[in-house]
């Protein structure tokens, strides 16, 4: 296998929002920093994403100066901010997918800006710090916890995997429908599948399992549209158990910085889901 190289950093502060790409991050205990720590909720506590709102990919996100900014791609002067530590009220019950977990309000006005933007009642919430939200039982090693993410504190894909995928597309789309958190150079169309256990700047990771995709990847991040690709086309050839495999679902072990162009060391590896 060639030489791997992280050439991409993103994280997503604000669940199924645009993300941030960073040149060197930090990694802590629930994934990188910042990464999915608020969240937005209907009425009943349960998060909303794009699968079924994809008008929230044109929300843009921003951090400078511990000042979170949120603006609309199209017309950057509709935009809201707040603190990063700012919130009210009490703890409020989470539920993403299967998982029960705990939000803070951040405040009622910025509130009350998304609900205008989604034309339904939601409440933006950030997860309190002491928050503990355990990754499945079946895939931790030592009872790793995660944010508002899906189910993993981290998600890697290679880019020669979304270069494949583009030879088969009619239009060609970016890494973005994939909201990975670390990128990629070097290694053959999907390397990640056959890695085990590595290391990035002495942090170790541990691919855990294959993320299966869902409708969110048909939502073009530039203009909030959807259309069949590129579920219809990676579903020819990256199918398992009736489930569509693109990147793989990450746990870690320790904290610290990690780099663009830092090289991944693989320390061990597995059978590749696909041959």
């Amino acid at each position: 296998m060639s030489k791997l190289v992280v050439s991409g950093i993103y994280v997503y502060p604000i669940k199924s929002l645009g993300g941030i790409s960073l040149s060197e991050s930090l990694v802590e205990e629930k994934g990188l920093q910042y990464d999915r720590r608020w969240v937005l909720t209907d009425d009943t506590g349960l998060f909303i994403t794009q699968r079924k709102y994809p008008l929230l990919s044109l929300l843009q996100v921003s951090i400078s100066d511990d000042v979170v900014t949120v603006f609309h791609k199209e017309n950057p002067k509709q935009k809201i901010s707040f603190g990063i530590s700012q919130q009210i009220g009490e703890q409020i019950p989470v539920t993403i997918w299967d998982d029960l977990t705990k939000g803070i309000e951040v405040d009622a006005e910025v509130s009350k800006w998304f609900s205008d933007y989604m034309n339904m009642e939601v409440k933006l919430l950030r997860m309190p710090e002491q928050e503990r939200r355990n990754v499945d039982s079946r895939y931790a090693g030592n009872d790793e916890i995660v944010s508002f993410a899906d189910g993993y504190p981290c998600l890697i894909i290679g880019q020669s995997s979304l270069d494949e995928l583009n030879t088969k597309l009619e239009k060609p789309i970016l890494m973005d429908r994939f909201r990975p958190n670390i990128v990629f150079t070097g290694g053959e169309p999907h390397a990640e599948d056959g890695i085990s256990e590595f290391e990035i700047d002495k942090i170790s990771f541990s691919a855990v399992k294959p993320c299966a995709r869902c409708v969110l990847v048909t939502v073009d991040q530039q203009h909030g549209t959807k259309s069949p690709e590129p579920l219809k086309t990676l579903a020819k050839y990256r199918t398992l158990n009736n489930k569509i495999m693109f990147g793989q679902n990450l746990i870690h072990k320790g904290s610290g910085s990690i780099k663009i162009g830092a090289e991944i060391k693989i320390k061990s590896t597995k059978e590749k889901i696909f041959s």
